[in-house]
């Protein structure tokens, strides 16, 4: 989704509501019958419009947000084209003047998909899965991913490995131990090739989680060999309604 999307409805709602503010005055001191009407009408769509926007505005805050997946870091789990829907309420309601969340309904768990802003890009959303919890030891030795000395299996997992890539030999296949701070987390893409993770910029905030992703309600295959007008090949109907696992 567009970066500005919460800039737009704000922007909408509040001249939708000064044009409500206006046609109430206007209305007060009109005395034709006919504009009255017409004031009468415009201000019952207004009116219905804005309530709109106030509970698209409520939603995408607090419950669910939309995201469309921009890069190949968590193939083949997600695709580019992918638009997702996060629950914005799981790990609580983030209240943007304490920059903390409240009420959340559980922490953070290995394997959850998550959205959220990076230490080091503070403008800009990743999703990735998280490998570590608070207190985890995180290792990696060729390729394999060790979480308190354990070995883990990853089904998810693929290896696409791409030319610009290359050159991040270490951390990407070889990292020493690391503990996961208090209120941190150790964030990866399941295409641990051609993914910009924890690896490289250090924990993700607790605090900076936006939620977890659930479900693919609409995919759109990006390849510019496809048609436009051919939505029987450009559309993959096939991940619509998907469980994101």
């Amino acid at each position: 989704m567009p970066d500005n999307i919460n800039e737009i409805l704000v922007t909408v709602t509040v001249v939708l509501g000064v044009a409500a503010v206006a046609l109430r005055a206007l209305l007060r001191v009109n005395r034709v019958e006919i504009l009255k009407r017409f004031m009468d009408w415009a201000l019952s769509w207004v009116d219905v419009l804005l309530s709109a926007l106030v509970i698209a505005l409520v939603i995408r805050a607090f419950v669910v947000e939309p995201f469309k997946i921009p890069s190949s870091s968590m193939e083949d789990t997600l695709l580019i084209g992918d638009h997702l829907f996060v629950n914005r309420f799981l790990y609580g309601i983030k209240i943007p003047v304490l920059d903390r969340h409240v009420l959340p309904l559980r922490a953070p768990r290995r394997g959850d998909i998550v959205v959220f802003i990076p230490p080091h890009q503070p403008d800009k959303d990743f999703i990735k899965r998280v490998i570590g919890i608070p207190g985890d030891t995180v290792e990696i030795v060729n390729q394999e991913l060790f979480v308190n000395g354990v070995r883990q299996v990853e089904p998810y997992v693929v290896h696409k490995d791409a030319g610009p890539w290359r050159r991040f030999a270490a951390p990407r296949d070889q990292m020493r131990k690391l503990t996961v701070p208090p209120g941190k987390y150790f964030m990866m893409g399941d295409n641990r090739d051609r993914s910009e993770d924890s690896r490289w910029w250090g924990f993700a905030d607790f605090n900076q989680m936006k939620g977890n992703a659930f479900l693919i309600y609409f995919s759109w295959d990006p390849n510019p060999e496809v048609p436009m007008w051919d939505l029987l090949h450009k559309v993959r109907w096939r991940r619509l309604l998907n469980v994101i696992r």
